[in-house]
């Protein structure tokens, strides 16, 4: 054993022996080769994964920089040449690429991108191609851009009404909280059923008397007749029967008003009477500062504020106890008779202008304040608020006859209704607040579906839509 070039001796059993290693045979070194074999018809994949690194910085890892001649950098070029197509891939998934998404898809150009980000983290939704944001996410959703809601142009509706006065200083017509309707034709008042279309004579003031006036109770079925004789009868609409006549005024009763079971005319005497029908007195206070006829009155809806509206162009406000105005407002240049209160937002009043004005103007009467103004190009002859949607209507005169549905605060025009041939001089609202009517001196009303329901803008007023055709008040 001690030289080297001996070959060492095994001590094996009897049974067993030592043979030669014979070579592997061709099978074995198949099976062994196998995959040295590469298939021609098969692609070859790899495994080897490069990351762009146009945006690392590497001082800060002591690291240098691949030279340009590197397989990274070659391989990287070749990314950044599918760059276009990645972006349009992205803009046609996210939408156009703005700082935001930018910090959510990838990171920008010269930003490291091992550091941690501080800003705000965002949640998986904002990855979503369908429009997710965090809104969302916590409960509270963002409704797409609505179109403009279309009006109808033309009335569904239409009724012949002789004997409609063409007097711009009048309000002739009413609209009860039951969906009945008030008119005043010559000397008579007929009622309309908004639901059944039948028409009742209330009353016939005689030859000699006509109506000036009317206005419906605020719940009860009470309607108020002023009359060109100075005096105001009040009737129970479901009774047909008069119930009192109230005296006070020298002159015609041209304007109105309910709060609760107060009762406020305006008459051409330049007088303002305010009356309780419970009390056995025709009057209990009398409001004086118009220097002409008083053609508009309007009670807030809360019944703390009286706005009226005079042929001096003035607009005053009175609350529940004075006798003076408590506010004055002298800018208009034209009678005041448009008059109407918000029912959205406390203390917001218009008002509109006759024909030397043509325009609506805007207050705060909580603070005094004259909010805004918009020239119509007009006579204003009525206003009215939609209780549904922060919109208004006017109707208008001289020159256009026209009738114009405003979005308020933009005072964007909705739509320009057209058809009456005089001035539209009257205008009231249906209870549900979808539908107004509108009358004029061509002895015609008109039904318009102008608002949408509080629910749904879709749905149909309940005082029939589809009943179209014209027939007569009377």
């Amino acid at each position: 054993m001690d030289d080297p070039t001996e070959s060492p001796q095994l001590n094996l059993p009897p049974t067993m022996s030592l043979q030669p290693l014979t070579p592997p045979s061709d099978h074995i070194s198949r099976m062994i080769n196998a995959n040295h074999h590469q298939s021609p018809s098969r692609a070859i994949y790899s495994d080897r994964f490069i990351p762009s690194r146009s945006s690392s910085n590497f001082d800060l890892f002591n690291i240098s920089q691949p030279s340009p001649n590197s397989p990274a950098v070659a391989d990287s070029h070749k990314d950044d040449n599918s760059g276009t197509y990645t972006a349009l891939l992205r803009a046609a998934l996210f939408g156009p690429e703005t700082p935001e998404k930018k910090d959510v898809l990838g990171p920008p150009s010269g930003r490291n991108i091992f550091r941690f980000k501080s800003e705000t983290r965002r949640s998986l939704h904002s990855l979503s191609p369908f429009g997710f944001d965090d809104d969302v996410a916590s409960g509270v959703s963002h409704s797409p851009v609505k179109a403009p809601r279309k009006v109808p142009r033309s009335p569904y509706k239409i009724l012949d009404a002789p004997a409609l006065q063409d007097d711009f200083y009048l309000n002739l017509v009413d609209w009860s909280a039951h969906n009945v309707l008030a008119v005043g034709l010559g000397n008579c008042v007929y009622l309309w059923n908004a639901c059944s279309s039948k028409v009742t004579k209330l009353c016939d003031l005689g030859i000699d008397d006509s109506v000036c006036s009317v206005g419906w109770a605020n719940r009860n079925t009470h309607l108020a007749v002023g009359t060109s004789h100075g005096k105001v009868q009040i009737w129970d609409a479901s009774r047909c029967k008069r119930v009192r006549t109230m005296e006070g005024h020298r002159l015609r009763v041209g304007a109105l008003a309910w709060s609760s079971s107060l009762l406020s005319s305006g008459s051409r005497d330049k007088s303002i009477l305010q009356r309780d029908i419970r009390a056995q007195e025709d009057f209990v206070s009398k409001l004086s500062g118009h220097k002409s006829e008083v053609c508009g009155l309007k009670w807030s809806y809360d019944n703390r504020e009286l706005a009226s509206g005079g042929n001096d162009n003035r607009l005053f406000v009175w609350n529940q106890h004075s006798t003076q105005p408590v506010l004055k407002y002298c800018e208009h240049t034209a009678a005041v008779k448009a008059i109407a209160w918000s029912p959205h937002l406390h203390g917001l009043l218009a008002s509109g202008g006759g024909t030397a004005d043509r325009c609506i103007r805007f207050w705060n009467t909580t603070t005094n304040t004259h909010l805004s103004c918009m020239d119509t190009g007009s006579q204003v002859c009525n206003l009215v608020w939609s209780k549904n949607v922060n919109e208004l209507v006017s109707t208008h005169g001289y020159s256009q006859n026209q009738i114009i549905v405003w979005r308020y605060p933009t005072m964007s025009k909705l739509a320009t209704l057209t058809g009456h041939t005089f001035r539209v001089l009257y205008l009231a609202i249906s209870p549900d607040g979808q539908t107004i009517v509108t009358g004029a001196g061509d002895e015609t009303l008109r039904f318009w579906n102008v608002f949408p329901s509080p629910k749904s803008q879709n749905t149909d007023s309940e005082i029939g839509a589809s009943s179209l055709g014209r027939t007569t008040i009377r």
